[in-house]
């Protein structure tokens, strides 16, 4: 390998930046470079050559509109950018990478030789084609020039100055364009289903690295109120080693999603408190299981009296317990603080959790923590 290129991998490497990377047609050389220098695991999450046309349709879940195409690879980048946040460490940038390219082939091509590539960062999505000279190279040449020229867009990602350029004639000019999101623009993608959550980070916390287990305490914090900050403290102080964060779902199961003004007027208290708080689109447990496998939800005893009710899964028993074992086998686990439930002040011990599903309920015991107040009394109280 040469000096440079080591020297940049190296860099991207150090860099916090980890990525998701899917590549069609090209470039594939890209993933023994970036493995082959230690620190791998510092930036790849993970990298998929999705080459047959099943397997790429199966990926963007569609059937692009031209395999080899800007579309396929902006679509693609946008697909491994949400792949990301849900694979990276918790509150680590990431950076999605789709290439897609119609390189030489074992028989002569009648359309350019030319490849697309797209990388996707929460407020950033950069795109470039690039038509190779035909005949110039071999397949196995193209490849390189692909590689190199994917292993600095990766670095512009990470933001690592890159000293080397891709081996590319005068001819082969990339065409290229970027586009930066403001939070408005963020957040309209979240509520339309383009990214599946955005992370504030107001915490001065030290996050130790190999924390990767959130602790997250759900709700719509309106008001967010000290027994919010006091319930988390506490679910922090069982699991220990935790990411701890509150979540909001912007959008609600029975009710209109929150408004872009709306959710910067929640996320502003979290700031003013210095706590982190994740704006997502999934207002069902399950699904928030499946966007953060391996978290702990800390919710209230009235949450858990209504998880486990069947009238909340069309009336059918099994299929609350299917649910639920799927919440488990994602490896999330629920942290039970004590609410009043109809008037009645109940623990965990006091809800009748079905066996199979007990080892996922944790308690929180009364004496660690116990608020009667909710943020709907203090709105009532307050006039609102």
């Amino acid at each position: 390998m040469d000096g440079c290129l080591r020297a940049l991998i190296e860099a991207i490497h150090s860099s916090p930046t980890q990525a998701v990377v899917y590549l069609s047609g090209g470039a594939s050389q890209v993933i023994g470079w970036l493995t082959s220098v230690p620190g791998a695991s510092n930036t790849v999450l993970e990298a998929i050559v999705p080459y047959s046309t099943m397997s790429l349709i199966q990926l963007l879940g569609k059937i692009p509109t031209q395999f080899a195409s800007q579309q396929t690879a902006e679509e693609m980048a946008l697909v491994a950018y949400n792949r990301a946040l849900k694979l990276a460490r918790p509150g680590v940038p990431v950076v999605g990478v789709g290439f897609a390219g119609s390189l030489a082939t074992t028989r002569p091509k009648l359309g350019e030789h030319r490849f697309h590539l797209s990388t996707r960062t929460a407020d950033r999505l950069w795109l470039s084609t690039v038509t190779l000279s035909k005949g110039v190279r071999t397949r196995v040449e193209e490849e390189v020039v692909s590689s190199q020229f994917l292993l600095k867009a990766l670095a512009s990602a990470c933001k690592v100055p890159a000293s080397f350029s891709p081996a590319l004639n005068e001819s082969e000019v990339p065409i290229e364009s970027e586009k930066q999101f403001n939070e408005d623009e963020e957040l309209a993608q979240l509520l339309n289903g383009q990214i599946c959550f955005k992370l504030y980070d107001f915490s001065s916390e030290v996050h130790t690295s190999n924390a990767e287990r959130k602790i997250m305490l759900p709700g719509s914090f309106n008001p967010l109120h000290d027994g919010h900050l006091k319930l988390l403290d506490v679910a922090s102080s069982i699991c220990r080693n935790g990411y701890p964060c509150f979540e909001i779902s912007a959008v609600n199961a029975d009710k209109p999603p929150l408004t872009i003004s709306q959710i910067k007027e929640r996320v502003k208290q979290f700031e003013k408190v210095g706590k982190r708080v994740i704006i997502s689109n999934q207002p069902l447990f399950y699904k928030k299981a499946e966007l953060f496998p391996g978290s702990a939800f800390v919710i209230g005893a009235d949450t858990a009296v209504r998880l486990i009710n069947p009238k909340y899964y069309d009336g059918n028993y099994e299929r609350m317990i299917e649910i639920l074992l799927g919440c488990k086998n994602t490896g999330c686990t629920f942290l039970v603080g004590g609410r009043n439930v109809d008037g009645v002040f109940k623990v965990l011990e006091d809800i009748d959790i079905p066996e199979v599903l007990k080892d996922i309920f944790i308690s929180i015991p009364a004496e660690k923590f116990r608020m009667d107040l909710s943020s709907s009394e203090i709105r009532k109280a307050s006039g609102l």
